[in-house]
C-alpha cells in the first residue's frame, strides 16, 4: 500500500543488544500523571493538622527550613509520601503483570491470592517473632512465592489458562484469609490487635527505613518488570506464536511472576495488603495510554497517583492521620470491581 502512509514510533536504543518504542502518547500520559503526583505529593506536606505554606516545604526540602517545619515535613509527612508513591508504582506494574500473563482483568495479585500470601507470610513473622522491617519483609517475601508456586502448579495444565488461574486464585486467596484469622485468634490482645490494622493496608507511621527498603526493591524489581515484560504482548498472543517469533513462553512467564511478586510482596511488607490499587491501575493506564498491550510505566504511574490520591484524601476528608489508606482503596476498588464485572458479564451475553 504505497499511497498509505504509516506513523513509525520513535527507537530509543540501550546499545545494540536492548531498544525501546516510545509512543507519544504514553510519554504525555506519564508526564501527566507525574505532574499529578508531585502536585498532590506538595498538598501531602503542606496540609495536615499543622498547616505549612508552599515556601516553607520548599525551603525544609531545599534544606533551608527551620527545625519545626524539617520535623513535620522530613521526618513526618515526607517518608509517608514517598512509601505511597512507591508502594503505588510497585503494586500497579504487578498489576498489569498479572493481568496480562491470565489474560483477565481479574488477574490482579490482590485477587488470585498473591497478596494475601505475602500477609500470611508477614504475619506469621509479626506474630510468631516479632521481627523487625527485614524479618517482616522475608517473611513476606517467602509468603507470596509460597502462594505463587501454589496457584500456579494447581493451574498448571500443559500451560496456565488465565481463567483456571483466577478461579484457583480466588480459593487460595479465601484459605489464605481463614489461615490469617486464625493466626490472629492465636496471638495476644496487643499483637493482635497491630497486625489487624496492618492487615487493613496503612501508611500510617512510615519512617525511612520503609522508604529505602521500597526504593531499592523498586529499583532493581522495576527496571526488569519493564525489560522482561517486552515478551508480555507475545504471551497474550498464545504460547504458540510466543514459541515461534523466539520467545520461550514458560521461562518468560516464571521470570515475570518471580519478579512481580517480589514486588507485591515488598509492598506488603512496609504498608500491608491495601486491594485494589493492582486491579485498578493497570487498566486505567490501559485506557489513558490507548495501548493494546500492559502499559507498565503508564501502570506505574496510575499506581502512584492512586494511592497517594487516596492517602492525602482519606487523611484531609477525615480530618485525621489515623485512617488507614486500605479503607479508601478498598471503597473505591469496590465500587470498580462491581463495574469491572458488569462490563465483564455484559460482554460474555454478547
Amino acid at each position: 500500500m504505497s499511497g498509505v502512509g504509516v506513523a513509525r514510533e520513535p527507537v530509543v536504543r540501550f546499545g545494540d543488544a536492548v531498544s525501546v518504542r516510545v509512543r507519544p502518547r504514553s510519554v504525555a500520559v506519564v508526564a501527566v500523571l507525574l505532574a499529578g503526583i508531585a502536585a498532590v505529593a506538595v498538598l501531602g506536606l503542606m496540609t495536615g493538622d499543622f498547616a505549612l505554606t508552599l515556601g516553607e516545604v520548599l525551603g525544609s526540602l531545599a534544606g533551608r527550613g527551620p527545625g519545626g517545619v524539617d520535623y513535620v515535613v522530613l521526618d513526618l509527612r515526607l517518608p509517608r509520601v514517598l512509601a505511597a508513591v512507591l508502594v503505588g508504582a510497585a503494586l500497579g506494574v504487578s498489576g498489569a503483570v498479572f493481568q496480562s500473563l491470565s489474560r483477565n482483568p481479574l488477574g490482579s495479585p490482590d485477587i488470585i491470592g498473591f497478596s494475601a500470601g505475602s500477609a500470611t507470610g508477614a504475619i506469621i513473622v509479626l506474630i510468631g517473632t516479632g521481627g523487625g522491617l527485614l524479618a517482616i519483609a522475608g517473611g513476606s517475601v517467602l509468603g507470596g512465592v509460597a502462594a505463587a508456586v501454589l496457584v500456579y502448579a494447581l493451574a498448571y495444565r500443559g500451560g496456565v489458562a488465565g481463567y483456571r488461574l483466577v478461579l484457583i486464585g480466588i480459593g487460595v486467596s479465601a484459605v489464605l484469609a481463614s489461615v490469617n484469622t486464625f493466626v490472629l485468634t492465636r496471638a495476644g490482645l496487643r499483637q493482635a490487635q497491630a497486625a489487624q490494622v496492618w492487615l487493613v493496608g496503612s501508611l500510617n507511621g512510615r519512617g525511612w527505613d520503609q522508604v529505602l527498603l521500597l526504593a531499592c526493591a523498586v529499583a532493581v524489581l522495576l527496571p526488569l518488570a519493564v525489560l522482561l515484560g517486552r515478551n508480555l504482548a507475545l504471551l497474550e498472543m498464545g504460547d504458540g506464536v510466543a514459541a515461534a517469533l523466539g520467545v520461550r513462553p514458560e521461562r518468560s512467564r516464571l521470570a515475570l511472576v518471580v519478579v512481580s511478586v517480589a514486588l507485591v510482596a515488598v509492598s506488603t511488607a512496609c504498608a500491608g495488603p491495601i486491594g485494589f490499587v493492582a486491579l485498578a491501575a493497570p487498566q486505567v493506564a490501559r485506557r489513558l495510554c490507548r495501548s493494546a498491550g500492559p502499559a507498565l510505566v503508564g501502570s506505574a504511574a496510575t499506581g502512584a497517583f492512586l494511592l497517594l490520591a487516596s492517602d492525602v484524601g482519606s487523611q484531609r476528608l477525615f480530618g485525621t492521620n489515623t485512617v488507614p489508606v486500605g479503607i479508601a482503596t478498598a471503597a473505591v476498588g469496590g465500587v470498580y470491581l462491581a463495574w469491572l464485572l458488569t462490563g465483564e458479564w455484559r460482554r460474555g451475553r454478547r
